[in-house]
């Protein structure tokens, strides 16, 4: 196989090493040809790979949240469950999901199969969320719930690093869109999916309906996960599937982003990306945005009851939930879009918060239909900025992976005591929902604050990348490694690094 050169951005010159009898007048069209014709075919095997994401990350939410649904035909009353023991079934889960995304993010940068990883998890996450079908008591369902947060953990953060372990900045924030996809398609549908399940199979062999719900869903979540063993990626050294030249490519590309290989140095140990990530100021600002924009957020948890506002039955009340989930998946795969062309990224994440927050306000001030039900518009389309914040949080630790692993999913763990949160601000629906709409309104306005004083920090240490400093220290494993990669010398593999510039 002929050695693949890096593809600078200045030039498309020596992307393949030339053989002694190449012409050197054609040689580098040539050369710049058969790179990008390789890159493509790369890039189309990874996205439709990749594109499982998006069935597990519905499977995530279904069985996360078919409780909700369960408790309306019937599991808190077989269960004996009083409001305070069901609430306390809802928030359990967080513990174990919030308890376990970091060391599952360490493991998952560690090891050389992730897609093995993700597949085992989703798994053990089915046959627990199946065995919610038979609990009988309080204890039996708190059980459950602990251990379902604490295996599905694995999925989201694992999945956002897996991505940026193929993509680069000018492709990720798409991707994510696309795996966040599966979310707000479960936002669109999970309502209608339930309904259609509690409808048809009540007393179905003596069972009551919610039971069969939870049946039903962890059996097609272990089936999917069986698929997930199959068709995820792992690593761009040793996925299958790909070409050689295809894996040195993808291992290419990550290093022409950032000006170094993505791996890990074998001199650090095993926690080192966790110090270096609890030492990085950049994480506790990112926490704490990410944590407002959620509880600005938990309005999606309940959103058939903000629709039933607008005084519908109850059936045009799940279908007039539908149509603002699939106008935000629309604005959220274009504003993902135009941030990649564009490589900026607050105001893709804080625009979107503004028109959130003229939907927040019209709710506050009119009682009329229309305008409640365009403004429920508006607030779901809200979620396009959230997810170019998550890959804002990948190009802004791009290098080591472990810290990367780490950053990832410390600040999402941390962004779920926004949830926690928000299920006791939607509990204030008195008049609408007014003071509940007041308190999310002044959420986003922090988190918008604070997004501005993170891209400050960015513009600075750019400001100290152009007088010369280093983002971050290069191990020599590390730097040898992306010299063989690029067959190029030490000094021009620095200066490649010294290009490197956080993205605001």
């Amino acid at each position: 196989m002929e050695e693949i050169k890096p593809q600078r951005t200045h030039s498309h010159d020596s992307i393949i090493k030339p053989n002694e009898h190449d012409n050197l007048e054609t040689a580098p069209a040539e050369k710049d040809a058969r790179r990008i014709a390789i890159e493509k075919r790369l890039v189309r095997k990874l996205d439709m790979r990749c594109s499982l994401f998006v069935l597990i990350y519905i499977m995530n939410y279904l069985d996360r949240n078919n409780i909700a649904s369960a408790k309306s035909k019937g599991l808190t009353r077989d269960l004996h469950l009083n409001a305070t023991q069901y609430s306390t079934c809802l928030s359990i889960l967080y513990v174990g999901y919030i308890l376990m995304q970091v060391p599952s993010n360490m493991i998952i940068n560690k090891i050389s199969r992730p897609s093995w990883y993700i597949g085992i998890a989703m798994l053990i996450w089915g046959a627990i969320s199946t065995c919610s079908g038979v609990v009988t008591s309080f204890g039996g369902m708190l059980a459950i719930r602990f251990c379902l947060g604490f295996v599905e953990a694995a999925f989201l953060p694992g999945a956002l690093l897996i991505l940026s372990k193929w993509y680069t900045r000018r492709e990720l924030t798409l991707r994510n869109a696309i795996l966040f996809g599966g979310n707000l398609i479960s936002n669109a549908f999970a309502a209608l999916i339930a309904a259609g399940v509690l409808s048809n199979m009540e007393g179905v062999l003596g069972h009551a309906a919610w039971r069969w719900m939870f049946w039903i869903e962890g059996a097609a979540t272990m089936l999917i996960a069986i698929a997930a063993f199959f068709i995820l990626p792992d690593l761009p050294t040793n996925t299958k599937g790909f070409t050689e030249e295809e894996l040195e490519v993808a291992q290419l590309r990550l290093l022409e982003d950032v000006g170094e290989a993505d791996q890990d140095s074998a001199e650090e140990g095993a926690f080192s990306g966790l110090m270096m990530a609890v030492k990085d100021f950049k994480i506790y600002l990112m926490m704490f945005a990410l944590t407002a924009y959620v509880v600005g957020l938990s309005f999606n948890a309940f959103f058939p009851s903000l629709t039933s506002t607008l005084n519908y039955g109850p059936i045009e009340t799940l279908l007039m939930s539908s149509p603002p989930w699939v106008f935000a998946l629309l604005i959220s795969m274009l504003n993902a879009w135009h941030a990649d062309r564009t490589q900026e990224k607050l105001w893709h994440t804080i625009i979107p918060q503004f028109f959130g927050l003229i939907g927040f306000v019209i709710c506050m001030a009119t009682h009329n239909t229309a305008a409640r039900y365009i403004a429920l518009f508006l607030q779901a389309q809200s979620y396009a900025g959230f997810i170019v914040f998550y890959s804002w949080i990948s190009s802004s630790f791009p290098r080591p992976p472990a810290k990367r692993a780490v950053a990832i999913a410390m600040i999402n763990a941390f962004s779920q005591l926004g949830n926690i949160a928000g299920s006791y601000v939607w509990k204030l629906d008195s008049n609408g929902y007014r003071n509940a709409y007041g308190i999310v309104t002044a959420m986003f306005i922090i988190s918008i604050l604070l997004c501005f004083a993170f891209r400050m920090v960015l513009i600075n240490l750019n400001k100290k990348l152009e007088a010369g400093e280093q983002a971050w220290e290069t191990r020599a494993d590390v730097a040898d490694k992306g010299n063989r990669l690029e067959h190029i010398e030490g000094d021009e593999a620095l200066n490649m690094k010294r290009g490197f510039r956080y993205l605001i």
